[in-house]
């Protein structure tokens, strides 16, 4: 009998298929398949930012409703119209104390500020429009429409003509130019009843683009005065 040299293995019997070579002699290899065992890290509550969307808007615009102060920022079209005019009407019926009005940065469209404008007409309580950032354009009639005026210091209020976009065929356009010039002289009429100044001169400063810092927007008529903290006098004052 032929003993079979290290590493080797005897060859198939006639009939029989190729056997397979011994399989490495390593401890415990192959063993029963296991799931892979997870890492032992620490199970963390994912945390709640409270700045997240759906939580800090809601919280705060509730808290300035609260009290009396309603903020309109950034671009005023005919869905920011509704919800604006939607808070003011709520205060009004709800008490009678002053509404302190937040225009910032506010850029309004020419429709959306004349439905505001509107709105403000017919309110029984007061309302103090209180400017920041930059007003421009038909933002500043929603301005006008308010009882008292203010701005903060470092506020900026551009006269400038509305922009408009017109589209649709020549009879439909024409149609809106007539609608246009309906609103913009609304617009001018109700600026010039704020400032004591003629339309034709509105109209004029607004082809120009004039803009006002605060002490020259007082002295053109767009504002009463610089918004202040109660008791303290303005800056520079002696």
């Amino acid at each position: 009998m032929t003993v079979p040299m290290t590493g080797s293995f005897p060859g198939p019997r006639p009939g029989e298929p190729p056997a397979r070579p011994p399989l490495p002699e390593v401890p415990g290899w192959p063993g029963p398949q296991r799931p892979p065992t997870p890492p032992s890290y620490p199970v963390v509550a994912p945390s709640r930012v409270w700045t997240e969307a759906g939580d800090w808007p809601g919280r705060i615009y509730q808290r300035l409703l609260e009290r009396r102060i309603v903020l309109a920022a950034g671009r005023l079209d005919g869905e920011a119209a509704t919800v604006l005019c939607a808070q003011l009407l709520t205060l009004d019926a709800e008490g009678d104390q002053p509404i302190r009005l937040e225009l910032q940065g506010l850029d309004a469209e020419l429709p959306a500020a004349l439905t505001v404008m509107g709105v403000l007409d017919v309110l029984r309580v007061p309302v103090t429009g209180y400017v920041a950032g930059q007003l421009t354009g038909a933002g500043l009639g929603v301005l006008a429409a308010c009882t008292h005026r203010q701005a903060y210091p470092s506020a900026i209020l551009t006269l400038t003509e509305p922009k408009l976009s017109l589209g649709g065929t020549a009879t439909e356009v024409s149609t809106q130019e007539e609608q246009v010039a309906a609103m913009m002289d609304t617009l001018y009429i109700r600026l010039a009843e704020m400032t004591g100044r003629e339309v034709d001169d509105l109209r004029a400063d607004a082809r120009r683009g004039r803009f006002f810092t605060v002490p020259d927007a007082v002295s053109y008529g767009l504002i009463e005065g610089q918004a202040t903290a109660a008791g303290r006098p303005p800056a520079g004052t002696p």
